[in-house]
Parts: structure tokens; sequence; C-alpha cells
């Protein structure tokens, strides 16, 4: 038989028929839009305040000059956004309302930080900008799915390239140098006296585990701040608290192969039993369906602990966008291969140092970062950095000082019921030099939500949340 005869006996009205379904699913791809945003930080980078202000800016919109540099809004194509039902029901939700009544409560205060995943879904309806887009569709929305997750499990994904005597010997050797030879006192003295080719025991290993993240909380800590912290799961278990496959910790080798049943093969177990069931899971089914990424960095903690917290920052931020995968993203490759297409980087608390010092805070991000972003643009991706406020807690005042003009910032610390005026320091365009940190450059304070007032229309103020959610979301509101 012909494999043309049935082309032959189609109608032609039948032709026009499975046409205008081919044309009408085409239509519904192109104007029922969708995006997963993954939202990571370091630890106290504000990743909470960003998600839940990033949110009701949103969710604000409308509000006359709340949005001015995001496009949809500035073009009068914004038609409002709500929330919508968890998209994921084995996800827990991101507690909105719950943080938004901190932040706009009569005492405000920041939220408390996220100790796990969680996800939220907001729908953008707007109309389209270009002609083509107009003919399909009036109106159109797009679905956002935020995804928030701690950046202590991104620190995770480079220990998939490690065996467990590379992943040792890397700790042990940051182990040799302060300030982690102090912190990590207690756990190495016990590691000492523990044979590790002897017949493993629950309460050998246990006791090690728990002395190792002492360890890492201790680093963590803000005395010394420390960022490259492995594994996350560790400091943020979740779900997996107590359970048996935390119960490993770095050992050193010997040059004879580990008895069967040893201390030494059951953490091995352990930690590729860890890869392999907590994150290889979270890169399958979370971290490789990212559309887009930011990353934020709270540049004024590191510089405040000094040189060592300062380079283990940038150790951390290296090997966390070592893990992206990069590449251009149209509508084939989000159906069948989604990839981060942009990435932005976030310096937090803009407002706790003077306007002045914002430029300086966006470069010393850029150079810290400069190695990877360079791999990632030549792989196709569009980065930006900026520098914001989630929530504005200050104001910068210029006073004469001394026969010089200097900017101060004006607001209440954290923990402080007063007001002050408080000249915070110059932040530096390029990586300190010992010396800067030697006389005592830095010494930068956290800062208290203030009440919205009445010129805000009710909303939070922010400072240039509206250049980030235009970088991330404008060309998907076109």
């Amino acid at each position: 038989m012909s494999p043309f005869k049935n082309v032959a006996n189609l109608s032609v009205s039948g032709l026009l028929s499975e046409s205008k379904k081919a044309v009408d699913n085409i239509t519904h791809l192109a104007m029922d839009r969708r995006i997963r945003l993954a939202v990571t930080g370091l630890s106290q980078s504000g990743k909470t305040a960003f998600i839940t202000s990033l949110i009701h800016q949103l969710l604000h919109g409308l509000s006359a000059g709340n949005l001015p540099f995001f496009s949809v809004v500035a073009e009068n194509r914004f038609l409002g956004s709500k929330t919508m039902l968890q998209p994921n029901m084995e996800i827990p939700a991101f507690q909105y309302d719950k943080f938004i009544s901190s932040l706009t409560g009569e005492k405000p205060e920041f939220p408390r930080a996220t100790d796990g995943l969680s996800e939220i879904r907001l729908a953008i309806r707007f109309q389209p900008g270009s002609f083509i887009s107009r003919q399909l569709s009036k109106t159109a929305t797009l679905y956002l799915d935020i995804v928030d997750y701690p950046g202590e499990w991104l620190l995770d994904l480079p220990l998939l390239n490690m065996t467990f005597k590379e992943w040792s010997e890397q700790l042990l050797n940051f182990c040799s140098e302060e300030p982690r030879t102090a912190l990590a006192a207690e756990w190495l003295k016990y590691l000492q006296n523990i044979d590790s080719s002897r017949v493993a025991d629950e309460e050998t290993m246990r006791q090690a585990s728990q002395l190792f993240t002492k360890f890492l909380h201790d680093c963590r800590t803000k005395k010394t701040g420390l960022s490259y912290l492995q594994p996350g799961r560790f400091l943020i278990p979740g779900d997996l608290k107590d359970a048996p496959i935390l119960t490993f910790c770095p050992l050193a080798s010997s040059s004879n192969s580990p008895p069967k049943g040893s201390v030494y093969e059951v953490m091995e177990q352990r930690f590729e039993s860890y890869k392999e069931r907590v994150v290889k899971k979270f890169y399958r089914d979370h971290f490789s369906k990212f559309d887009r990424q930011i990353v934020l960095v709270d540049l004024q903690k590191a510089l405040n602990h000094g040189p060592g917290s300062f380079g283990d920052m940038q150790s951390a931020l290296q090997g966390i966008l070592n893990s992206f995968t990069y590449g251009n993203s149209n509508l084939l490759t989000r159906l069948f291969q989604p990839k981060i297409d942009k990435l932005l980087f976030v310096a937090t608390k803009a407002d706790h140092v003077a306007a002045n010092q914002h430029p300086n805070l966006e470069r010393l991000l850029n150079r810290m970062v400069v190695r990877p972003v360079n791999d990632a643009v030549f792989q196709g991706v569009e980065v930006k950095t900026l520098a914001i406020s989630s929530v504005v807690c200050t104001q910068t005042v210029v006073r004469e000082h001394h026969g010089r003009r200097l900017s101060f910032v004006k607001g209440v610390p954290k923990g402080q019921s007063e007001e002050v005026l408080l000249f915070p320091g110059e932040i530096p365009e390029t990586v300190p030099s010992l010396t800067d940190w030697e006389e005592n450059r830095f010494n930068f304070l956290d800062f208290q939500p203030q009440l919205a007032t009445s010129g805000s229309g009710g909303s939070v103020p922010h400072l240039r949340m509206d250049q980030a959610i235009e970088f991330l979301l404008g060309d998907k509101l076109s």
C-alpha cells in the first residue's frame, strides 16, 4: 500500500482541522509561559527577606512608582499578579504571608531564615509587547515558580566529582590552617584515638560525626563566618536529622586497603551513599530543572570577619558556580533539557552602607567571581551583578566632618532601639590587602527594618529590586 494513500484520502476540512490544532498547540505553548527561578545564598545573606520582598513587589506592581525599571510596568502592560496553589505537593510551601507580616507589623522584623527547600508559584498577567504576540492573544500569563533552597546544599554538588579519600584529604588540609585548626581541635583529637582499620561500631562513628558536625557549625558562627563547608546537610539536615546517612566524617587514609567492615570502609560507604541518595537526588529532582538562578552574597559580613572569611567565601562562590549547567534556553530546551540561561549575583544589604559605595559593592563582587563568570558567559549565559536592598532600613545623609563632606547612614542598628547617624566606612572596589584588615577598616553594622511610609503606597521600600526583576523576567514578559 502506498504510504501516501491515507494523505490522499484526507479531506480539505480535515487538513484545516489538523493545522488549526497544531497552531493552537503552538499558541498555547507560546502564551502559557513558565519559568523556574532558583534563589540561594550563603549563610545570613538575606535569602528569605529577598524572596519575600520579590513576591511583595510583584503583588504590588500596580502601585504608582513602585517598580520604575520593570519594563512591563513602565509600559503600562502589567495587569497584576497573584499567588497560586502550591505547584508541588511534596515540597513545603514558602510561607510568604507569615514572612511579610513580620516585615510590615507594628514592630517590623526580618523573617527568620528558612532551613530547607520550599517553593511558591505566582501568576503574572500582562499584555504582550510585540505585534506578533498581540495577534496570538491580547493577554498572557507567566507562571513563576520561585524555589528557595540553602546555599549549603549547593556546596555539596562538587562532592559528586570526588572520592572519599580526595574529600578527606582536602578537608583535613583545610584544617591545617587557621581558623579551622583551632575549631577542629576537639574533633581531630578524637580521630587520633580511633584506629580506622578496626571493626566499625555505631557509637564510635556517631561520636566522630557529632564532633565533626559541631566543628562545621563553629566554622559558620559570627566569630569566624566561614562559608566553604561540606557536607551541607550536616549544617541543615532537613528531614535527614539523626539519619545514619549523616554519620560519617573525613578520615586520613592508610597505604593499605581498609578491611571489610572497618571504620574507614563504612564511613566511605556512607559518603558514597550520601552522594547518591542526597546530592544526586537534589540535582536530579530540583537543581537540573532550574531556568534562572540568583546567588545572594553578604559582602559586608565577609569584610568584617577578615581575610580568612573573605577568601573562604570566594572559594565557596567559585565552587558553587562550577556546578551550574549553563546554556541558551529556548522553548525546546526548557521542555526537554532545562538549563540556566541567566545568572544574577546580588550584593545584599546595600543600604547598610552609603549610596556612594554601592558601585564598589558591585565591582568587588564582580572581581570575586570573575573566573567562573567568564566560563558562564562563554557558554552563552547572561550574567549581571547588582547591589540591592530587599528591604531598605536606612537613609544616606551627607554631612560636613572636619572640613570634609562625608556620607553617613541613618537607621536603627540591629538589637537597638534608638536611631543613629553612622559613618560605616568605605567598600573597597578590589580584594583588600592584609594591611586593610590590620587597620580595622571594616566594621559594618546590620540594621532593623522600618515601618513602610505612606509615600511608598504601603509597599515595602526596596533598592533596585525592580532592576533585578527586569533582568530575570523582563524578556519573558515582552
